[in-house]
């Protein structure tokens, strides 16, 4: 069948930097090159044993092999409002403020088609995580970049919004810590964009995937309904991707406002039911279980963090050392002639080492790269040997 015409909405999901980068990589590894990927926040690292156990358990039961329904997931529902109200101090009532989700990209996928009509605005940070951006086009809004600069510590100036687009808006999406730049967001900014979002009726999600990723010397990063306890416009997204190695198995949930938890929910009905029953066991285990493996991962990247940055370094690119997340934010030296996406196809056609244009998560991104800190740190420092050759 030729000349389908499809929908408009899927013009805005046609540019895909991350696509180019993997078809990048192919022709590199296809002329003999072999590829050190740190283009993928996707962890090296394995799911902890009890959790893994709790899994293979629920595999052998056969009541666990069919639909699971909203009520059958209560007993996950009530492990993360514990979890969360004993970590944040903020309670949280399991019928109505969970939603357990496939991983946090889901909720902020879906979660715009529950608020936006078309032509409604969103306020996304830029540079931002692309998957923000996805949500808004399906939804048919228009999105307003935030700037997140250096010099502001990544943090969006909420005055500089121009009232006109303020007036359109219906959502804020905020991500600390932030991935690409690895910035935290200290309370007080937090409770400065709850309040602006109330004054404005704007729905605040915050994605917090990052929450147990920060090293040491580093306070431990805020949740946002920290600064919104009455729960009054906010809602939270949290993963067990990068805590707890589990990105395969697709799990994650929603804390926050009830009426945006039913949306979500609403959205979802219609979608999917749930995951398997025995992921959800297994993330009940990861959540009450010993949690020395969160301890032994953020461990494992904060020598990973060292030995690259002080590699880079090495080979004359000073690069500031992140306080959070598994990633280098590094702008490019300023002796490269092209810009980032060019910096990074160079870079895995001449040597196999693949890296994140920063240009891929938002204009702003421009200029920048991200490494993703996923190879033990013998592999990072032969990455960073071919960088230093490469740029000569």
């Amino acid at each position: 069948m030729n000349n389908l015409t499809l929908a408009h909405r899927l013009q805005a999901l046609q540019s895909n930097v991350f696509a180019d980068m993997d078809r990048a990589k192919a022709a590199s590894r296809e002329s003999g090159n072999t590829i050190i990927d740190l283009s993928l926040g996707s962890s090296d690292l394995g799911a902890a044993p009890h959790v893994v156990d709790a899994i293979e358990r629920s595999l052998h039961d056969p009541h666990t092999h069919g639909y699971l329904l909203h009520n059958g997931t209560r007993d996950f529902r009530i492990t993360a409002a514990n979890w969360y109200s004993d970590r944040f101090g903020v309670p949280i009532d399991p019928e109505t403020e969970v939603l357990p989700l496939i991983g946090s990209q889901e909720g902020t996928a879906h979660l715009p088609l529950a608020i936006l009509n078309p032509g409604d605005f969103a306020l996304l940070l830029d540079p931002g995580y692309p998957s923000h951006l996805g949500g808004v086009a399906l939804a048919g809004g228009q999105i307003y970049g935030m700037p997140i600069l250096a010099k502001n510590d990544f943090l969006p100036v909420l005055e500089d919004i121009p009232e006109l687009v303020l007036a359109q808006s219906k959502l804020m999406v905020l991500s600390y810590p932030h991935n690409p730049t690895t910035a935290i967001a200290p309370l007080a900014f937090f409770q400065k964009a709850v309040n602006f979002c109330r004054q404005h009726n704007l729905v605040l999600i915050h994605d917090f995937p990052y929450l147990d990723i920060f090293f040491e010397g580093t306070s431990p990063p805020p949740s946002i309904l920290q600064a919104d306890r009455a729960k009054t416009n906010s809602i939270e997204f949290f993963t067990f991707s990068k805590s707890y190695n589990m990105g395969g198995f697709r799990i994650g949930f929603a804390i926050g406002n009830p009426q945006l938890i039913m949306a979500l929910r609403q959205i979802k009905a219609m979608v999917d039911f749930n995951q398997y029953l025995g992921i959800l066991n297994g993330a009940i285990a990861a959540l009450t279980g010993n949690q020395d493996s969160v301890k032994e991962t953020v461990a494992i990247f904060q020598k990973r963090r060292d030995v690259f940055i002080n590699a880079l370094n090495r080979i004359g690119w000073p690069v500031a050392t992140p306080a959070a997340t598994m990633y280098v934010w590094a702008k490019i030296p300023p002796s490269w002639p092209g810009n980032s996406v060019d910096f990074c196809r160079q870079l895995v056609a001449q040597t196999g080492v693949a890296v994140s244009p920063g240009s891929g998560f938002g204009k702003g991104g421009e200029g920048y790269v991200r490494f993703a800190l996923v190879h033990d740190p013998d592999i990072l420092e032969a990455a960073v040997e071919k960088i230093g050759a490469f740029l000569g």
